[in-house]
C-alpha cells in the first residue's frame, strides 16, 4: 500500500448533461457546424461540446472587434462608464463561483477548492482593473517656450487577440481581459480547447453586465486555424498570450508579418534558493506548495530547489515526509489539494522526464509513477522528489510542468546564484533566509521577473507580473499589465501665430 494521502472518488453528482459552448461574435451567440468534447481528467466522462471555430469565424470576430473599437462607443467612451461595466461583471462573477468553480474542476482536474478560490478571486483583478481605468492619464511639458504646449496622451492599442492556457483559464483570462478593456480596446479571445467552457460562462456575464456588442468576441477551437488567424490578422493590433515557449515563438512569427505588439507569459523553471539560516519548517511547507500546487502545472511551480549542503539531507527529507501528507485524488473533494494531470500523453511527457533523470544517475526519493486513485479512471501522478540532480540534467533545465521536484545543492551564494540563473527562464524565483542582506543581495542579482523571500507564490493585482528572458515579454495585471494595451501619442500645440515663416517672402 502506497504510504501517500489519497482521496477516492466520492459520491458528488457529476452534471447531468455536457456544457454546450458557442462562439459569442459581434453580441451574437454563434453555434459551430462541427462540435469537439472535452472529456474530464479526472473523472473520464465528456463534460463539454463546443462550437469547431474556423478561419471564418475567427475574422468575423475580429471584424466585429474592429467595428466596436472604430465606432468608438467603447473605446472613447468616459472612463467611468467602463468602470461601471467592469465592476459589475465583478460582481456576477462572485454571484456564479460554484457554477463557474465546478466546470473549471471537470475540465482542468484541479481541486474544486482551488477552483473557488481562483474563480472569486479573479473579481478582484475585475474590480482592480475598473479602479485602473479612472486613473488614465498622460503628462504635460509647459517649460518648451511660451508659444509651445507639449501634451503626452495614452490611447487604447486597439483590437487585441487573447490567447488562453488550459491550465489557469479563467484566472489568466482576468489577468488580460480587464486590463485590455479599462485601456478600451476591444477584443479577441480563444481559449484552449482543453478548457474552453468557463470562458463562454465569462462571456454569458459579460453581456449580463451590458457590454456592448462587438467589444468582446469569442471563438473556440484549435491553434490552427483559430489561433493562427488571431495572431496574424491585419485588423488585430496587439496579441497576448499565455502559454509554452515554443507556442510563444510560433505566435511572435506569425504576428510579425504586420509588427503588431506582442505580449507573452511563457514558461518557467523557478529556483528556490535554501541558506542554512532559514525557517526550515516555513521554507519546506512553501516547497511542497510550490511544487503539487495546481499538480505543476504552473509556470510558476516552484520546481527547482537549490539547498545549501549543511542542510539538504534534513531538508529533502522534510519535504519528502510533508509530500506524503499532501492529499491527491479525487478534485470534487473539498480536502483534495492536488488533482488529476491534464491529458494522457502530458502524463507520460512528465514520467519521461523523471525516467531520464534516473537514467541519468538521479535518484527518485518519493513517487517517480502514476497514480491510481480508487474509484476513478483518471490521470493522476504521484508527488515526486528527485535528488542528486546535476544542472545538466533536462529535469533541471526544462519544464516538466508536473508535481515533481528537483533537488540542487550550492556552497556559496555566488554558486547559488549561478545555479538560479543558469536557465533559458526567468519567471520567478525564491530566497530563503533570516538575513536580510542575503534575500536583497539575491534578490537583486537573480534573473526573473519575481523574486519572492522567504514566501512563495503570494500575489496581489497591484503587483506586476512576467518574465526574463524566454518566459515571455511584457508584463500583466498592475498598473504596468493596463499600460501594455495603450498607444502613448504627443500633441505638441502651437499657441497663437507666434511660428516664423520658413520660406522667405
Amino acid at each position: 500500500m502506497l504510504d501517500l494521502t489519497v482521496i477516492p472518488a466520492t459520491d458528488t453528482r457529476l452534471p447531468a448533461e455536457p456544457f454546450r459552448g458557442r462562439h459569442l461574435i459581434g453580441g451574437t451567440w454563434v453555434e459551430g457546424a462541427e462540435t469537439f468534447g472535452r472529456r474530464s481528467p479526472s473523472h473520464g466522462v465528456v463534460v463539454s461540446h463546443s462550437a469547431l471555430g474556423t478561419a471564418a469565424d475567427a475574422e468575423a470576430a475580429i471584424a466585429a472587434a474592429r467595428r466596436a473599437f472604430d465606432a468608438g462607443d467603447w473605446s472613447r467612451a468616459p472612463a467611468k462608464s467602463r468602470a461601471e461595466v467592469l465592476t459589475r461583471v465583478a460582481a456576477l462573477i462572485e454571484a456564479n463561483v460554484d457554477r463557474i468553480a465546478l466546470l473549471e474542476t471537470l475540465e482542468t482536474g484541479k481541486p474544486i477548492s482551488q477552483s473557488k478560490g481562483e474563480v472569486s478571486g479573479a473579481a478582484d483583478l475585475w474590480r482592480y482593473a475598473a479602479a485602473l481605468a479612472r486613473t488614465l492619464h498622460g503628462e504635460s511639458h509647459n517649460t518648451l517656450g511660451t508659444d509651445i504646449l507639449g501634451v503626452v496622451v495614452k490611447e487604447p492599442i486597439g483590437v487585441v487577440s487573447i490567447i488562453t492556457p488550459w491550465n489557469f483559464p479563467f484566472w489568466i483570462l482576468s489577468q488580460k481581459l480587464p486590463f485590455a478593456l479599462a485601456a478600451g480596446c476591444t477584443c479577441v479571445i480563444k481559449p484552449s480547447e482543453m478548457t474552453p467552457s468557463t470562458t463562454v460562462m465569462l462571456g454569458e456575464l459579460l453581456v449580463e453586465a451590458g457590454m456592448p456588442a462587438g467589444v468582446v468576441n469569442i471563438v473556440l477551437g484549435y491553434g490552427l486555424p483559430v489561433g493562427a488567424t488571431l495572431a496574424s490578422h491585419p485588423d488585430v493590433d496587439m496579441v497576448t498570450f499565455t502559454g509554452s515557449t515554443g507556442v510563444g515563438k510560433g505566435i511572435t512569427a506569425a504576428a510579425s508579418g504586420t509588427l503588431k505588439k506582442v505580449a507573452l507569459e511563457l514558461g518557467g523553471k523557478n529556483p528556490q534558493i535554501v541558506f542554512p539560516d532559514a525557517d526550515l519548517d516555513s521554507a519546506a511547507d512553501a516547497v511542497t506548495f510550490g511544487i503539487y500546487f495546481n499538480a505543476g502545472e504552473c509556470c510558476n511551480s516552484g520546481s527547482r530547489i537549490i539547498l545549501h549542503e549543511d542542510i539538504a539531507a534534513d531538508f529533502t527529507a522534510r519535504v519528502v515526509a510533508l509530500s506524503r501528507k499532501v492529499a491527491f485524488g479525487d478534485p470534487l473533494h473539498p480536502d483534495t489539494q492536488v488533482g488529476a494531470i491534464v491529458t494522457p500523453q502530458h502524463r507520460d511527457k512528465i514520467d519521461a522526464y523523471v525516467k531520464a533523470a534516473s537514467a541519468a544517475g538521479a535518484t527518485v526519493a518519493l513517487g517517480g509513477t502514476a497514480l491510481q486513485v480508487p474509484g476513478l479512471a483518471g490521470e493522476f501522478y504521484q508527488p515526486t522528489v528527485v535528488t542528486g540532480v546535476t544542472p545538466d540534467m533536462a529535469v533541471a533545465r526544462e519544464e516538466v510542468f508536473g508535481p515533481v521536484l528537483s533537488v540542487l545543492t550550492f556552497r556559496t551564494a555566488d554558486e547559488a546564484v549561478a545555479l538560479a540563473n543558469d536557465a533559458t527562464y526567468g519567471l520567478s524565483a525564491g530566497v530563503w533566509s533570516e538575513n536580510v542582506h542575503t534575500c536583497l543581495d539575491l534578490a537583486r542579482r537573480i534573473q526573473a521577473g519575481t523574486i519572492w523571500t522567504n514566501t512563495w507564490m503570494d500575489g496581489f493585482p497591484e503587483l506586476t507580473f512576467g518574465g526574463f528572458k524566454q518566459s515571455g515579454t511584457g508584463r500583466e495585471i498592475g498598473s504596468y499589465g493596463l499600460e501594455e494595451f495603450l498607444e502613448v501619442k504627443t500633441l505638441c500645440m502651437r499657441i497663437g501665430r507666434s511660428r516664423a515663416n520658413w520660406v522667405r517672402a
